[in-house]
C-alpha cells in the first residue's frame, strides 16, 4: 500500500470535515465507513428528522391553522398523509446527499474504504485482510442509541428504527425527556399517532432554560402529546394481539403499537481498539481530547460524538475541518471555540438557545438580569392556534453583557442564528436597544425584551 499521511475512521459529519479538507490541502487520506457515508445526521439523525419535522410542518398548517386563513377543502375532508410516500421521496433525497459527500470525497483525492477498521497500535489500522500506516489517525466513529437493560428492552426501537418504519404507527410511546424524545413525539403527533412520553423524572431538557422548558411542555400537553412524570420503564411487555404496555412500578401503560427508547447515546468506541493504544478514555467510553482534538497518544486524534464535546453536527465539522488546517494547512494554532454553541430541538414549536441560562449565569456572575416576554406572534393572530412566543434574554454585569439568549416558539430556530453571532460578539443589551428591528417580525422583539416581573 502506498504511503499516507492520515487515516480517518468514520464517515460521518466529523470525519468528512476533516477528510475532506485535508485532502483538498494536498494530504493523502483514507477514509474507513462500512456503513453508510454521512453517518448519523445524514442517514438517521439531522437531516431526515428535519424532514420529519417539516411534514409536521406542513401537517399543522393544512389541519390547524389554514381555515383562520381563508383555506377550506370541499366536503369538510381533510388532507391525508401518505407514509409510504414520504419515505420514499425521504430515501432518494438521502441518497442525492451521500452521493454528494462520494463525489466531494473523490473530487478531493480521498479514498473511501468501505469495510470497518480498527486501531491496531499508534499509527496502525487494520481492515479486512489489509494494513494500514499513517503518522495521523482521527477517530470519529460517532455515538449510537443506548436501550436500558431491561427485561423487554428489545421489543422497543430506538430513533435508527423510526426511520425504518414502513408504516406509521398509531399509537406511540417514547421513553426519554432529551432532544431526541421531544423531535420524534412531536413529529409523530404531528403527522397523526396518538403519542405518550414517558419521562423517569419531573422535567423535560436538563440543562436548557427553565422557563422555556415548563413553557414548551404546557404547550405540547395542550397539542395532545400526553406526558406522563415520574415513570421510569422497568420493562416491555408484548400483548398477544402484538401491542406493547410499558410496566413502570408494577403500573402498566399502553397498550402501543409502536414504543421507542430514547434514553441517551453512547460512543462507538467497542472494538475500536482503543485497549491496543493507550488512548484514554471515560467511564462512558467516550475518547478523551483536548481542545485541539489531541488524544494522550501523539498522532491520534478524536472528534464529533465519539468525544466529550457537545454531540452537535456543526461542533463536529468545525472540528473536523479545524484539525485538518492545523495538521496540512498554514493554521498551525487552529481549534475551535466551544464558549457559545447554539442549538435548536426541533419540537413543535422548536426551542432555540445560545449561552447561559440564568441559572447558570448566576452561578458564574455577578449582577445577572434577566429580561422576559411572552407574545403571541403575528402568525397566530389569524391561525386560531393560541400557541404564545416565549423568549429570555440573560445580561450580566453593570454593562448588561448578554450571556443567553433562549427562546421557544414559531421560527426561533431561523432568529436564532444571528444573534449567535452577535452575542460571541460581545453584545450588551444597549447594543440591541440602539438597533433598528425588523417589522412585523418576531425576531424584532428580542431587542425589546423587558426586565423580568419581580
Amino acid at each position: 500500500m502506498a504511503a499516507v499521511d492520515a487515516l480517518v475512521l468514520g464517515g460521518g459529519s466529523g470525519g468528512l470535515a476533516f477528510a475532506k479538507r485535508a485532502g483538498r490541502l494536498g494530504a493523502r487520506v483514507v477514509l474507513f465507513e462500512s456503513d453508510l457515508v454521512g453517518g448519523t445526521c445524514v442517514n438517521r439523525g439531522c437531516v431526515p428528522k428535519k424532514m420529519a419535522w417539516y411534514a409536521g410542518q406542513l401537517a399543522h398548517a393544512l389541519r390547524r391553522e389554514a381555515a383562520g386563513y381563508g383555506f377550506f377543502w370541499p366536503g369538510g375532508a381533510q388532507p391525508m398523509f401518505d407514509w409510504g410516500f414520504w419515505r420514499q421521496q425521504r430515501e432518494q433525497a438521502l441518497e442525492r446527499i451521500r452521493h454528494g459527500h462520494r463525489r466531494a470525497l473523490q473530487e478531493a483525492g480521498v479514498t473511501l474504504v468501505t469495510q470497518r477498521a480498527m486501531l491496531a497500535g499508534p499509527g496502525e489500522v487494520i481492515c479486512g485482510n489489509g494494513r494500514w500506516h499513517a503518522p495521523c489517525v482521527v477517530l470519529a466513529t460517532g455515538g449510537i442509541p443506548v436501550i436500558p437493560h431491561v427485561p423487554g428492552a428489545a421489543l422497543g426501537m430506538t430513533s435508527d428504527g423510526f426511520f425504518q418504519l414502513q408504516d406509521q404507527p398509531r399509537r406511540v410511546a417514547i421513553a426519554g425527556s432529551g432532544y431526541i424524545a421531544l423531535e420524534l413525539a412531536c413529529a409523530l403527533h404531528a403527522l397523526g399517532s396518538v403519542v405518550t412520553l414517558l419521562v423517569r423524572s419531573d422535567h423535560l431538557l436538563r440543562g436548557f432554560e427553565a422557563a422555556c422548558v415548563r413553557h414548551l411542555a404546557t404547550i405540547l400537553e395542550e397539542q395532545g402529546i400526553r406526558i406522563v412524570w415520574q415513570t421510569p420503564v422497568d420493562s416491555l411487555e408484548q400483548q398477544a394481539d402484538g401491542t406493547l404496555v410499558a410496566m413502570s412500578s408494577s403500573a402498566g401503560h399502553g397498550p402501543y403499537d409502536a414504543f421507542f427508547w430514547a434514553v441517551g447515546r453512547r460512543p462507538a468506541t467497542a472494538g475500536l481498539g482503543l485497549e491496543l493504544t493507550g488512548v484514554a478514555g471515560d467511564a462512558a467510553g467516550h475518547v478523551i481530547t483536548d481542545d485541539r482534538q489531541e488524544t494522550n497518544v501523539p498522532g491520534i486524534y478524536a472528534l464529533g460524538d465519539v468525544t466529550t464535546q457537545p454531540a452537535l453536527t456543526p461542533v463536529a465539522v468545525a472540528a473536523g475541518r479545524a484539525l485538518a488546517e492545523r495538521l496540512f494547512g498554514d493554521r498551525k494554532d487552529r481549534h475551535i471555540d466551544l464558549g457559545l454553541v447554539p442549538t435548536v430541538v426541533f419540537s413543535e414549536p422548536p426551542l432555540a438557545a445560545v449561552g447561559l441560562t440564568e441559572e447558570q449565569a448566576r452561578a458564574r456572575c455577578e449582577e445577572v438580569r434577566v429580561f422576559e416576554s411572552t407574545f403571541l406572534p403575528l402568525y397566530h393572530t389569524l391561525s386560531g392556534v393560541p400557541q404564545r412566543t416565549s423568549m429570555v434574554l440573560v445580561t450580566a454585569g453593570a454593562e448588561e453583557r448578554v450571556m443567553g439568549l433562549h427562546m421557544v416558539g414559531r421560527d426561533v430556530d431561523e432568529i436564532l442564528q444571528g444573534f449567535a453571532v452577535a452575542i460571541k460578539a460581545g453584545i450588551t443589551r444597549s447594543d440591541l436597544l440602539e438597533a433598528i428591528a425588523i417589522h412585523p417580525s418576531s425576531a424584532e422583539e428580542v431587542l425589546t425584551l423587558p426586565p423580568r416581573a419581580c
